[in-house]
């Protein structure tokens, strides 16, 4: 079973660190809207008229990009708050209160619009495509975020379960990020995050009996610890100048070019999924270490703002992909309609969901953070 993506697992839209601000649209964000269309593509890939992991394994593996947006929140935050920590501008309660609050409104929203969606189509007499994700005892639990806490919970808004997982890292992250300050040995703490990681799927192997990334959407605190703190760790050495800026390139190159490796392999036809995932995980970790190491000497608007969208787009795709597919769906059962056509409607599905990020994203979701930023600094 893989994981579905997060992205987002979206966290801040911060980019300050112990006082300095950090430039937007570099590396970092340019990966972050990559993983983002990796994430939209892997949901809607199951709509295609035909796997699309037929034609290349990578579009298979939507869980790396989750793995990759939970290890970014902890590298994110650490760079944000990591000094207000440490000097004690913010505690644990008011950053934990400040978190939620940027993710749980959207979230909110969007399940609203997803039960009433859900409640239309069945007034209708249609049922909403794949109806047995929508079971409305689930809904409480993904309302109040705790349905990665070992409640179970498949359906509705599937992705939030990373955040439900977050929100458990978001009230740990002062205590590990003053764990991490206490190592003076720089090069410790990746070796420490990458330990833990391995740890954790020894745990799940041993527990559930499944390979980390494998783990059912109810049991996500686990999964999302692991790489929350690895992120926190590559945050905090960062933060201690490490590594060098030559390294730090090394590393970025180094860890794209054992991704892309890596991604060829079948998963499933190696003896343990460990063997395909452990590579992949740590040209990751390579890959945020030495691109957040490095300057961003030549920022990009576009890619900012692509970065910008992916929260909107991590928590509104499955809303869009409800109504779209419900319709493409309905259409082809009653009208025969050609494969090539059947493709068109299939990408014409992607600049949907975009669009509908940005429009949640500009009237819905930056209006209300907006709102609640005065509240939140008092």
């Amino acid at each position: 079973m893989t994981a579905p993506p997060t992205p987002s697992a979206p966290t801040s839209s911060e980019t300050a660190s112990a006082g300095k601000e950090v430039v937007r649209g570099g590396a970092l964000d340019f990966l972050r809207f990559l993983a983002s269309l990796l994430i939209v593509v892997y949901h809607y890939g199951a709509e295609s008229p035909m796997r699309i992991e037929r034609f290349a394994q990578v579009f298979s593996r939507g869980f790396l990009a989750t793995d990759f947006f939970l290890m970014l929140s902890g590298y994110v935050l650490g760079r944000a708050y990591g000094g207000s920590v440490l000097k004690g501008h913010i505690s644990t309660p008011r950053f934990w209160v400040r978190r939620a609050a940027r993710v749980w409104p959207g979230h909110l929203v969007v399940l609203a619009m997803l039960a009433v969606l859900v409640l239309i189509l069945n007034s209708f007499g249609t049922d909403a495509h794949k109806p047995s994700r929508f079971a409305w005892d689930q809904l409480p639990t993904q309302a109040l975020l705790i349905h990665a806490w070992g409640f179970p919970s498949d359906g509705w808004n599937l992705p939030s379960w990373s955040l439900s997982a977050l929100i458990v890292c978001y009230a740990l992250f002062p205590l590990f990020w003053r764990t991490a300050s206490k190592v003076r040995h720089v090069w410790l703490l990746p070796l420490f995050g990458l330990a833990l990681l391995a740890a954790f799927e020894v745990l799940a192997e041993v527990v559930f009996d499944h390979a980390l990334a494998d783990l059912q959407f109810q049991f996500g605190v686990v999964r999302a610890l692991p790489l929350f703190i690895l992120g926190v760790c590559l945050a905090r050495a960062v933060d201690m100048r490490w590594p060098s800026e030559g390294a730090a390139k090394a590393l970025l190159w180094g860890g794209v070019a054992l991704l892309v490796v890596t991604q060829p392999l079948d998963r499933y036809a190696l003896p343990k999924p460990w063997m395909f995932d452990a590579p992949s995980l740590l040209a990751i970790a390579m890959i945020v270490l030495g691109a957040g190491r490095l300057p961003v000497k030549r920022p990009q608007a576009w890619i900012e703002e692509g970065a910008k969208l992916s929260f909107a787009l991590f928590i509104t795709h499955i809303f869009v992909g409800v109504i779209y597919w419900s319709a493409i769906h309905k259409l082809i059962d009653t009208v025969p309609i050609g494969i090539g056509w059947q493709w068109l409607m299939w990408l014409a599905g992607f600049p949907l969901a975009y669009g509908a990020a940005w429009l949640f994203h500009t009237y819905i979701d930056q209006p209300i953070q907006d709102r609640l930023r005065p509240l939140l600094r008092r």
